[in-house]
């Protein structure tokens, strides 16, 4: 006899992002259709084709990390683990309401500690150019840190740590659907009952000399809005030139449904279902008609168990890049049919965050909640001029209230990797 799975909801969420470092900051940017793209301060951007970045600001205000996290942490895992503590918190979880054998840590990671990378072999740089001379190794200043600092799993272990939570612990990496497909694991993590709670989402901190200028040398990044880089990002947009280099952490709290009412839990939206798909076709293009994605919308609904038609609102992947937008516009058509031209309302908040590389699943699935919570959803902004072959509602602009019941995100990353994550207002 085949158990029931378990439902899946959220009770908690937390993040760091171009356009606040909170809940509430964040909503209130998002809706109002605040950019947080702006010039490069991380590193010297003159250096760079790309002059702007949508960079995480005042986050060494918040306080709630310490020195000692601040010097021993990559930035990413600083963003996972300030992020984390807010969704803890927010689900209100407390060490006398959980066990902690039952608590996991899912997150995906596109890159990871890039800036530790960089900054260690600067450092060690000089003993590499004198190997011809004779050099003690005991001289050649590393930290010992630098491993712990740079492997991707280290996120959710320092959350672990943090928290004392020993259930399944790990990160998965699938370039930009990181974040997404790391939530999608969540989800069977509990739904099999192999867990009571997971920590889950996506973190990256990829605004490094290295990232910008490998970015760069694939013309992936825009590069022609340096007089006025607000407008840089700009989805389904006739001028779009490629996307905007995002960084931060999005966290969710996953929980089965009767533990969230055991414990009598805030139940913020339901994990429906999920899917995750490869184009098995090109390292950094999609597949020209998207079969991949398409796969991984139709893996999502049938797996949520409803038709296209329940879907009310699509957070879009939505890059501002010239092949993407158009593409998933395909695969948008394909999947929907003619409700993708009636009632079903789609918009990319990378129009205001940039691309987050691995934490874009995480921050996009944060969006969503907030859209059935509010029942409002926010634009794309900078959508001036539409692309002819993007010719769907995607909320030019201004955003709109509107009842939302159901929604859809989609995260599409190099090597072909397709996650699509649906939610539901909670009953």
């Amino acid at each position: 006899m085949i158990e029931k799975k378990k439902r899946v909801v959220i009770t908690g969420m937390g993040i760091i992002s171009p356009i606040g470092n909170n809940l509430q900051e964040f909503w209130e940017n998002l809706k109002n259709g605040k950019s947080g793209v702006a010039p490069i301060t991380r590193i010297k951007k003159d250096t760079h084709i790309t002059k702007y970045a949508a960079e995480v600001k005042n986050f060494d205000t918040i306080h709630n990390l310490s020195i000692k996290e601040q010097r021993r942490l990559d930035l990413f895992s600083q963003y996972s683990l300030a992020a984390s503590r807010q969704a803890i918190q927010h689900a209100n979880i407390t060490t006398t309401s959980v066990d902690p054998d039952r608590i996991g840590i899912v997150l995906g990671i596109g890159i990871g500690g890039f800036s530790t990378i960089e900054e260690s072999y600067i450092k060690y740089l000089p003993s590499l150019t004198l190997a011809h001379e004779s050099t003690d190794p005991k001289t050649v200043n590393i930290s010992p840190f630098t491993i712990p600092k740079l492997i991707a799993n280290i996120a959710s272990s320092n959350i672990a740590i943090d928290m004392v939570f020993k259930g399944p612990c790990y990160a998965l990496a699938t370039a930009c659907a990181s974040g997404t497909d790391a939530i999608g694991n969540a989800m069977e993590h509990i739904r099999t009952d192999k867990a009571d709670i997971i920590i889950a989402g996506g973190a990256e901190a990829p605004i490094t000399h290295l990232a910008v200028a490998g970015f760069n040398a694939l013309h992936a990044l825009s590069t022609k809005f340096s007089d006025n880089p607000t407008i840089a990002s700009r989805p389904f947009d006739k001028d779009r030139d490629g996307f905007v280099i995002g960084e931060g952490a999005g966290i969710l709290v996953l929980e089965s449904y009767e533990h969230a009412k055991g414990r009598n839990a805030p139940i913020i939206a339901e994990v429906l279902g999920a899917g995750m798909t490869c184009d098995a076709y090109h390292q950094t293009a999609p597949h020209p008609e998207g079969e991949g994605a398409t796969r991984s919308m139709q893996l999502a609904l049938s797996h949520s168990d409803i038709p296209p038609s329940d879907i009310d609102y699509i957070n879009a992947h939505g890059t501002s890049t010239p092949l993407n937008d158009i593409v998933e516009t395909k695969t948008i058509k394909t999947v929907f049919g003619a409700y993708a031209h009636k009632d079903l309302k789609i918009s990319s908040s990378k129009s205001m965050t940039g691309h987050c590389i691995g934490a874009a699943g995480g921050i996009e699935a944060i969006v969503c909640a907030l859209c059935i919570q509010n029942n409002f959803i926010p634009p794309t902004i900078n959508l001036d001029n539409p692309d002819d072959q993007c010719d769907l509602n995607y909320i030019p602009n201004k955003g709109v209230h509107q009842n939302v019941q159901t929604t859809l995100s989609n995260t599409f990353g190099f090597g072909g990797h397709n996650g699509t994550l649906i939610l539901r207002t909670p009953t």
